[in-house]
């Protein structure tokens, strides 16, 4: 199955190019080497409004299977990508995010501090990753094998029903 992704890193550093930002080249990598297209990245500041807009724009017009974000989903007072990312959704996609931080407590306690949000806007799903690159990898590692029957669902395909138990 072919895959269109897209990576949106949010970060007011990285966006200003007074940090390298290393977790959207990570995230495409990991992206490219799982065989999906990478069609779209950016960096963005910890602002509503540029996050809003390219959620809508990659999803409504560039027509990406998957929006994955990275950063802005913690306590700061700066991280808003939850608030943003909410704005834009039609359904949320709770499931995603809480198995991410299930299997992040495993790692951490500060998993529980995650804000992240998963999504539903059109087509396109959308998920919140955190901002390290670690810790964005680890999460993406977690929904990465559901990735694909998910957009199978989305897109309506007749294959999304293979492999559902049937009752006799």
């Amino acid at each position: 199955m072919e895959l269109k992704a897209g990576v949106l890193t949010v970060s007011d550093r990285s966006s200003r190019g007074q940090r390298e930002d290393l977790s959207g080249p990570a995230l495409t990598q990991e992206i490219r080497e799982l065989g999906w297209t990478v069609k779209r990245t950016d960096v963005v500041p910890d602002e509503r409004e540029p996050i809003k807009t390219l959620l809508r724009a990659w999803a409504d017009q560039d027509g990406l299977d998957v929006i994955l974000t990275t950063g802005g989903t913690g306590f700061s007072p700066r991280d808003i990508t939850p608030e943003a990312t909410r704005a834009v959704m039609d359904k949320p996609a709770p499931g995603l995010a809480e198995a991410m931080r299930a299997a992040s407590l495993k790692i951490t306690s500060h998993a529980m501090l995650s804000r992240a949000e998963a999504g539903i806007r059109g087509n396109t799903l959308i998920v919140n990753l955190p901002g390290s690159p670690r810790a964005a990898l680890e999460n993406f590692a977690v929904i990465a094998p559901v990735i694909p029957h998910a957009v199978e669902l989305l897109r309506d395909e007749q294959s999304a029903e293979d492999g559902h138990r049937t009752i006799d």
